[in-house]
């Protein structure tokens, strides 16, 4: 049986040579690349066109989010999953709706894993468990922080952690490569998103709600 090709981009050594060695002692898969940048990966794709993409989507550069179309525009018969330490279902949503075929966590196991590339591989969609079962509670008792965090971006989550830090618009634009101007619509849209007055307001809410954010 013809071995499913894999290419895995995630900005993090150790993550990417174990799933490596992992897939590569599979019988059905075959790591053909890695690359630590969405950049490089979409090289790589247009390239090679593995099967399927395994790809954080928290990634220097282009994000993982970002490069989903690019990749299905060059790779169209390539199938992609997010990979990611966001739990909040509004992640794998927004993936999904760029065009991945699946999602699972970095809480996730190997054999979900494993199910999860073999579910894409046969043209099905894959949603990991926690994800799963996020949205069954959801369902149950939808509150008000959950629904504002979900509407917040990748990077309105980065620059509330850097509010908390201390750090002033200036300082924040620096660290993100990004004008001053556009750090401020990203703290104007963080408040109105969350409903909140001020940075010290979302200060607190930051620290109340904290473990949402990681």
């Amino acid at each position: 049986m013809k071995k499913i090709t894999i290419i895995i981009i995630d900005d993090h050594t150790l993550i990417r040579e174990t799933w490596s060695f992992i897939l590569n002692n599979h019988p059905r898969f075959t790591v053909i690349a890695e690359s630590g940048s969405a950049e490089e990966g979409i090289e790589l794709c247009k390239e090679l066109r593995p099967d399927i993409v395994m790809m954080d989507i928290n990634l220097p550069g282009i994000n993982g989010m970002d490069a989903v179309p690019m990749i299905r525009k060059f790779a169209p018969a390539t199938k992609i999953i997010g990979v990611s330490m966001h739990s909040q279902p509004a992640y794998a949503k927004r993936m999904i709706q760029n065009g991945a075929s699946g999602y699972i966590t970095k809480n996730s196991c190997q054999q979900e894993m494993l199910d999860a590339l073999l579910e894409v591989h046969a043209g099905k969609k894959y949603i990991c468990g926690e994800i799963k079962n996020t949205l069954a509670n959801e369902l149950i008792q939808e509150d008000d922080t959950e629904k504002g965090i979900n509407k917040l971006s990748l990077r309105e989550i980065e620059i509330i952690k850097f509010i908390r830090e201390g750090l002033s618009s200036k300082e924040i634009a620096l660290a993100t490569f990004i004008s001053v101007k556009t750090v401020e619509v990203h703290r104007y849209n963080i408040l109105r998103k969350l409903n909140l007055k001020n940075a010290a307001a979302l200060v607190h809410y930051f620290n109340k709600n904290a473990g949402a954010f990681i």
